[in-house]
């Protein structure tokens, strides 16, 4: 059987945990090379989280993200049961261009106060209102927490979809630690903020690939 190939058990755990307490049947996808290993998924609200972590693991493989937090958990070398087929997504581009940084306390900030806007609001007025609850989350997901304007009179639009991203993944660091300045970058079309610990993506959603496939054509 196919090993994982990853040495940065701790970061990956890390990473790992986070992601399956908040999709516990999450799939995650390793792409290895040159002693390093990207992890990739996608969060319930639709951003890519990745991390790198250091080991050579397969070229390209997807499997359940609880599974590899299990074995990682276990000291077991051997990749779980591949599932290729449950990832559906297309990656951002290679070419990343940073565009603006962001101190991790003012994300840190944003992400703190939608959090309890959506608390304050969905413990009042909704009540258990369940449909009511998902409007309002989707709507602050969606609201334009940072705009970055361009030299060429352009702008680049930062939802509280990946701010929540860094944040709720753990990326951003240890609150009390001064952490570098986040980056928020382009890739295509793709919107992203480089934290110090990973890196969250956003695909515009007309953009989006919805047909499961079996191998990966998107890169």
């Amino acid at each position: 059987m196919t090993g994982h190939g990853l040495t940065g058990v701790k970061d990956a755990g890390a990473y790992l945990a986070r992601l399956t307490r908040l999709d516990p049947g999450a799939p995650v996808r390793l792409r290895g090379g040159e002693g390093r290993t990207a992890l990739w998924a996608r969060l319930p609200w639709g951003v890519l989280v990745t991390r790198e972590v250091a080991g050579t693991g397969p070229v390209d493989a997807t499997v359940s993200a609880a599974d590899l937090l299990d074995a990682l958990a276990r000291g077991d070398a051997a990749l779980p049961s591949r599932r290729d087929a449950a990832w559906r997504w297309p990656l951002p581009p290679s070419a990343v261009r940073p565009v603006e940084a962001v101190a991790a306390a003012e994300l840190a900030r944003l992400a703190a106060a939608a959090a309890g806007t959506l608390r304050a609001v969905t413990a009042g007025a909704l009540g258990d209102r369940a449909v009511g609850q998902r409007a309002v989350r989707d709507a602050l997901l969606d609201h334009v927490a940072l705009v970055v304007m361009l030299p060429d009179g352009g702008r680049v639009d930062v939802p509280q979809r990946l701010v929540q991203a860094v944040s709720r993944m753990g990326f951003l660091g240890p609150a009390d630690v001064d952490a570098p300045d986040t980056r928020v970058c382009m890739a295509g079309r793709w919107v992203g903020l480089s934290a110090p610990y990973g890196v969250a993506w956003l695909q515009p959603v007309q953009d989006l690939a919805v047909t499961p496939i079996a191998t990966h054509p998107f890169g």
